[in-house]
């Protein structure tokens, strides 16, 4: 199968990319997506090997700070079962779990971060799903050009 490329939100107060920098290994596993679409991203479609853009969303700025490997393909989510986490789901079974996660590890910190001003003012990211009305969710495909335009910009 052919490599893939994402963007997963995060507000820096839960995870940030500082947070992952200081992670065991840089690598983590992306939990609490409670939504059903990018839910399906994570359980069927991101593979081991795909890309991550890491994206700081209810930041000042709002910015892409670097770039992840996914080194583990979705498996249930603990913190559905955890009665205590902010991430309970008290609908979820064991033996049929709602939610999954993916495990990333830190590939790259970009020199500047990619602000979402500077994505929408790039013609060639015009068609990026971030920056589409309506699109809300915290994982989401990105296309191989729109992935190398980041990369060029952040580096």
């Amino acid at each position: 199968m052919a490599k893939k490329y994402w963007l997963f939100k995060s507000e820096p107060s839960e995870f940030s990319w500082d947070d992952l920098k200081k992670s065991k290994n840089k690598t983590t596993f992306w939990d609490g997506v409670r939504n059903y679409q990018a839910r399906n991203f994570l359980r069927d479609e991101i593979k081991k090997g795909d890309g991550v853009l890491f994206y700081h969303s209810s930041s000042d700025p709002l910015a892409i700070v670097g770039d992840c490997e996914v080194v583990k393909e979705g498996y249930p989510d603990h913190t559905q079962f955890v009665s205590n986490s902010d991430h309970f789901d008290p609908k979820a079974k064991k033996d049929n779990p709602t939610w999954f996660i993916v495990d990333i590890k830190l590939v790259k910190e970009f020199k500047k971060p990619v602000t979402l001003d500077s994505i929408k003012a790039n013609p060639k990211l015009k068609g990026m799903k971030l920056i589409q009305r309506g699109q809300r969710l915290s994982v989401m495909p990105v296309t191989k050009t729109e992935w190398d335009e980041i990369i060029k910009m952040g580096n």
